[in-house]
């Protein structure tokens, strides 16, 4: 809706080059804050209440699932299928070569963002004094709470962390792929960041990042070997599955079990 107003569309590419970084910017801004308010809200109707009642942790991804696809139809009703047909930000320039793989503009801003971002989380969780509380949250509640630790307002807090990580990726993706602006264009990224989650060990941070790196590489390579972009969701979680079966914890889970213990 912002990037519609914003005049992103075929005529985005002739914009004048300071007209489209400050609609991005401003893109950006209204995607983090829409997102993790949309984030806050959920946390409080949907998961706050489970922990009330000491619901088993099955609910709560039953709950997930529902919630998502609330929030699907609601997005249908409020704006259609395909709300914002194409969103063509700017035109991509070729920078430079990598074995024969042409990088241009564009991919190379949304890497470069994309490694800020996980850069700031990882410092964020790691070193300061509310990410000291989300790992200690995240291991033991109730021991957490007997520190000192306000558990809701951590789990408020991190639920508002993912949110706006989750506003400034949905604009990445856009950027990327201008289709992909459609009313459930986000389930099968939610569940591939799930899955992401469990491949590189829940409730590790920089396992999360692996697990979606790894996940991207394989179902890009999958893609090519079998000559059919239809294989590439189906390659990755085939080996995600291969890998839990291996070492359920994940490939970096390991390193969470030795911090609790």
């Amino acid at each position: 809706f912002t990037l519609s107003a914003l005049n992103f569309g075929p005529s985005a590419p002739h914009l004048p080059f300071w007209a489209i970084v400050g609609n991005l910017l401003l893109a950006l801004v209204v995607a983090i804050i829409a997102s993790a308010l949309t984030a806050v809200v959920v946390e409080r109707v949907a998961y706050k209440p489970l922990r009330k009642r000491k619901a088993p942790r099955l609910a709560f991804l039953i709950t997930a699932i529902g919630v998502s696809f609330a929030i699907q139809y609601l997005i249908y009703w409020w704006r259609g299928p395909s709300p914002e047909a194409a969103l063509t930000m700017f035109r991509p320039t070729p920078i430079f070569e990598v074995f024969g793989t042409i990088i241009d503009s564009q991919q190379l801003v949304i890497i470069i963002a994309a490694v800020i971002l996980m850069i700031a989380t990882d410092q964020f969780i790691r070193k300061s004094k509310t990410g000291r509380g989300i790992r200690a949250v995240a291991q033991d509640p109730d021991t957490a709470t007997l520190m000192g630790v306000n558990k809701e307002k951590i789990i408020l807090t991190t639920f508002a962390i993912g949110g706006v990580l989750a506003g400034a990726a949905a604009l990445f993706y856009v950027m990327k792929i201008p289709s992909g602006v459609q009313y459930n264009g986000g389930f099968i990224l939610g569940v591939k960041a799930f899955a992401a989650a469990v491949l590189g060990g829940i409730g590790n941070v920089r396992g999360a990042l692996l697990g979606g790196l790894l996940i991207g590489l394989i179902g890009n390579y999958g893609q090519v070997l079998l000559g059919s972009s239809q294989w590439t969701d189906v390659v990755a979680f085939v080996v995600l599955v291969l890998v839990l079966v291996v070492r359920p914890e994940g490939i970096l889970g390991s390193s969470l079990g030795k911090s609790k213990a």
